[in-house]
């Protein structure tokens, strides 16, 4: 039977296996006194909510906590939780006395990572928790974005496209925080260098519920906008014009805009703009077919 690949690409056990796992009791679940458990500081889960901390609540007293926590003893003779701070809150609401948990034995590092990969994988972190959460490992333990990759079995891409999430203004970090806004907005806001300009359209997307596809269109007529404006006059005089025919016959051929110009020496350039990966591709596709 095919291994089921995981939303990480690697589950906890994995992790874990870097280092030597034990449990109380050999491998059994042992049930640990509730008050003598404390949260991990290093938790990059911020917010829970208590309306679904009361829902989880009633269950658990219902039908108990169905999958145990995961502790590391604490300096003090107490427990810190590794993963499961959500099930031993809504425990405590429920009053249970003690929770099921495995006592395992892991670095300051891997308690991190494990936290981080349960999270995710549950997909109970929004896009910040998880930008903070990765910069935290790479600040934190001296890694590389590569080695950080393997680790948490991400890919490059995802974690940059995160941490790329914290150069955004405060108010909309706080939105994407409170999932009032979703990554494919971010991506498309986070194109445009204007912070200004970055949240002003941000406000227009909350006014009117704007779509991804459409905020992606505005962020392309704002570059262009911005582009234009940047250009000395002499270079919109007659010179570019003469030039149009060559512009709208290489339009043509591509599937995004074409921007041409020249400055009173000859010197120039001609752009072609893509704002995503699909527009990258059909660009590749369209020079292939030139070709033939």
């Amino acid at each position: 039977m095919a291994t089921r690949r995981n939303a990480l690409g690697r589950g906890l056990d994995s992790l874990i296996g870097i280092s030597e796992v034990r449990t109380d009791g050999g491998s059994a679940i042992s049930e640990i006194d509730i008050n003598s458990i404390s949260p991990n500081p290093e938790q990059p889960r911020r917010s829970f909510s208590d309306e679904g901390l009361d829902e989880l609540a009633v269950s658990i007293r219902e039908l108990g906590i169905i999958q145990p926590l995961s502790l590391r003893m604490s300096p003090d003779g107490g427990y810190q939780i590794i993963a499961g701070e959500r099930r031993w809150r809504a425990a405590r609401r429920a009053g249970l006395l003690t929770v099921p948990a495995y006592v395992r034995t892991a670095s300051d590092s891997e308690v991190t990572e494990m936290a981080l990969i349960e999270n995710i994988q549950r997909e109970d972190l929004n896009a910040i928790e998880v930008a903070l959460a990765f910069k935290k490992l790479l600040d934190t333990y001296d890694l590389t974005q590569e080695r950080l990759s393997e680790r948490v079995g991400k890919s490059r891409s995802v974690i940059t496209n995160h941490l790329r999430l914290l150069r955004l203004p405060a108010e909309i970090q706080i939105a994407l925080r409170d999932r009032k806004l979703d990554m494919g907005h971010a991506r498309a806001l986070l194109s445009i260098d204007d912070a200004k300009l970055q949240l002003k359209i941000f406000k227009q997307i909350l006014k009117e519920g704007l779509s991804v596809r459409m905020v992606e269109k505005l962020a392309r007529d704002a570059a262009e906008a911005i582009s234009t404006d940047d250009l000395p006059k002499k270079k919109a005089s007659q010179q570019t014009h003469d030039y149009d025919f060559f512009v709208k016959d290489l339009q043509q051929y591509f599937p995004t805009p074409v921007k041409f110009s020249r400055n009173t020496s000859g010197k120039g350039s001609i752009t072609l703009k893509f704002d995503n990966d699909e527009q990258l591709m059909q660009l590749v596709n369209a020079f292939e077919n030139m070709k033939k």
